[in-house]
């Protein structure tokens, strides 16, 4: 399949994206799609979604959970290694709507540390990259607002499988491309930590390539922090 080609972008010509949340999504032609894994990592599952994705030279987005960064160090440098992209989804997946807004400010900053520090060796005040997707889609305009003013793009998504629920392999593969059909084009949000969606996947990059979609990789304009090597 491969990756049919790089978009930069940033918070000052995108600051949200995804139809499903936010009036726009990213610039993307007919049939273009971008692959984005929330939750992870996760010991028994991503590394079948890398192996999936490497095996096709794809290259993704990860939304990774600070607390399983924490835990799993080395499978988010191994994301970052192979070329994806690393969004944040906060520390704990917590729905930040729930929160007081200093809390939610917290979580978020906290999880922005705990994958700094597995990434790069250092806990930094910004973000180690510019991309952030709320868990479970739980946006405020404060809290949008405020990740503006640092530079962070906020993603939502265009299309699922609803992999949170149980199903089979063979039937989330079923809905995810009737779904593509339906919107064309966009971002689409999977998760690394289902199992069926790791079984899916290689059948799922398969039938992309059959039906003509190209993949698009999206990464930090240069000079923001997203674009800084990984540390040895």
């Amino acid at each position: 399949l491969g990756t049919a080609r790089v978009l930069t972008i940033n918070a000052t010509t995108t600051p949200r994206v995804g139809r499903k949340e936010f009036p726009q999504t990213l610039p993307l032609a007919n049939k273009e799609l971008v692959l984005t894994f929330d939750d992870g990592p996760w010991p028994t599952t991503t590394p079948k979604v890398l192996a999936a994705l490497k095996h096709e030279c794809v290259e993704a987005t990860f939304f990774v959970v600070g607390r399983n960064v924490a835990a799993h160090p080395a499978l988010a440098r191994r994301e970052l290694a192979d070329g994806h992209s690393i969004g944040h989804h906060a520390y704990s997946h917590r729905l930040l709507t729930h929160l007081p807004r200093a809390k939610a400010e917290a979580e978020i900053d906290r999880g922005f540390a705990a994958d700094a520090l597995a990434l790069y060796g250092r806990r930094d005040s910004e973000p180690a990259s510019p991309f952030f997707r709320f868990p479970g889609f739980a946006s405020s305009p404060a809290l949008l607002d405020w990740l503006q003013a640092r530079g962070i793009v906020v993603f939502g998504a265009d299309v699922w499988a609803s992999d949170w629920n149980a199903m089979t392999p063979g039937f989330e593969l079923k809905r995810l491309m009737r779904r593509i059909a339906k919107v064309g084009r966009g971002i689409v949000l999977l998760h690394d930590t289902k199992a069926e969606t790791a079984r899916m996947l290689p059948a799922f990059l398969r039938a992309l390539k059959k039906g003509g979609y190209r993949i698009v990789h999206v990464v930090p304009a240069a000079g923001a922090a997203g674009a800084r090597p990984l540390i040895n």
